[in-house]
């Protein structure tokens, strides 16, 4: 989808196929036929933007084989589909039982992180449509923070380094430019957009970023305005931004609320879990004093590992359009305000946003989509309510 912002400038708005797991390419081209284009259908558009999530064996595929990148250009025009960007952060094995820790790996200390991102590149130059030149690809946030020492760290900016140079040869040979963005994840080095200013100032190139995540923002319980302004200031470019809601938890301490929650702790993913707490002052107000958290939501519910005297946030991306039942909400409003700083002001700082919710499968099991129709209704629903969002602020919606 696509809409005219007050300035004049596009801004493309998508939803990540990493919700439909496929490794191959055959699992891809099965992808638009069974659920992105009744997606499309469904909103009733021509035009339907897609953030593509492609697995190594898939990538390596298009990369090697020119006919097969133009066989799924094909097949995207053939069902009414387009691409700008792809989300790079998952290697493979999003569709497994049992994902975990597994999702970051391998990470940007090991060569085959820079080979399937440069690789990611070139296909995603080829699948622009023709009145596009610019795509982007978000990606894992350097690493899972544990076994990263200074060594690994220096390994890592070297590689983006490397791609960086990758990305202007790319734009050399193709007129396409290529953006990457690192994606802020809770438990990972780089766990907030705080977390990146230092590492993305010190590669300073213009074609390697942030993927502004907002269930991610959310639950590290980052202030949009304030992050924003602060990449803004450090010249730190938006690549993307991931438009996603995390699970909130106004009063824990209450075993409804336990209770409620224990209901998203699923085998699957990992629901890295967030508090920040408080310490009041002598005039009587409170200031923050840090924040607390689990690598998953049981740890979080098994004990004492985190303090219940205030909200708690979880990395669960909920429906956007369906906030869980009482005693739980979501953080819809971190989104919105957000998304206003983002495309609300006199020019986007980013033009490219993709809905992300990949956990419709890891929901309650009264929650999930019984059948294909049902989830194409769920993912069209939060695809016209991103619409709604962005046609709010002033932008026009286009054919």
């Amino acid at each position: 989808m696509r809409f005219r912002h007050p300035d004049g400038s596009t801004v493309h708005l998508a939803y990540c196929t990493n919700v439909h797991p496929a490794e191959t390419l055959d699992g891809v081209l099965a992808q638009l036929r069974d659920h992105c284009e009744p997606v499309r259908r469904r909103l009733g558009r021509d035009r339907l933007g897609i953030g593509l999530w492609l697995a190594r064996d898939a990538a390596r595929t298009l990369d090697t084989d020119p006919s097969a990148l133009r066989g799924l250009r094909a097949e995207l025009d053939r069902h009414g589909l387009e691409v700008v960007t792809l989300n790079g952060f998952p290697y493979e094995g999003f569709g497994a039982e049992e994902v975990k820790y597994r999702v970051y790996k391998p990470d940007w200390a090991d060569p085959e992180r820079l080979d399937h991102t440069t690789a990611l590149a070139r296909v995603l130059a080829g699948l622009l449509p023709d009145d596009v030149t610019e795509g982007s690809i978000s990606t894992l946030p350097l690493a899972w923070r544990t076994a990263y020492d200074d060594t690994r760290a220096e390994q890592a900016r070297t590689a983006l380094r490397t791609l960086a140079e990758r990305l202007d040869s790319l734009k050399e040979l193709t007129g396409r430019s290529i953006r990457v963005g690192l994606e802020p994840e809770p438990g990972c080095t780089v766990e907030t957009t705080h977390d990146a200013i230092a590492p993305l100032t010190a590669i300073a190139h213009d074609r390697i970023g942030i993927c502004v995540d907002t269930c991610h923002l959310a639950t590290s319980f980052e202030d949009p305005a304030t992050a924003l302004d602060a990449l803004t200031e450090a010249r730190v470019p938006v690549v993307k931004s991931q438009l996603s809601a995390a699970l909130h938890a106004e009063h824990p301490h209450l075993p409804e609320v336990r209770e409620a929650l224990a209901a998203f702790d699923e085998p699957r993913f990992l629901h890295q879990t967030r508090t920040i707490t408080a310490t009041a002052t002598a005039t009587g107000t409170s200031t923050a004093t840090g924040l607390h958290g689990t690598d998953d939501l049981g740890e979080a519910l098994g004990g004492n590992a985190l303090p219940y005297t205030a909200p708690w946030r979880a990395h669960f991306h909920v429906p956007l359009h369906a906030a869980p039942a009482a005693p739980l909400t979501s953080t819809l409003p971190v989104l919105k305000a957000a998304l206003t700083r983002l495309v609300g002001g006199p020019h986007p700082l980013t033009r490219h946003l993709e809905v992300e919710t990949y956990t419709w499968q890891a929901l309650p099991p009264e929650l999930r989509p019984r059948d294909r129709a049902r989830l194409t209704d769920g993912i069209a629903a939060e695809l016209a309510l991103a619409r709604d969002l962005l046609t709010d602020l002033g932008l026009k919606e286009l054919p």
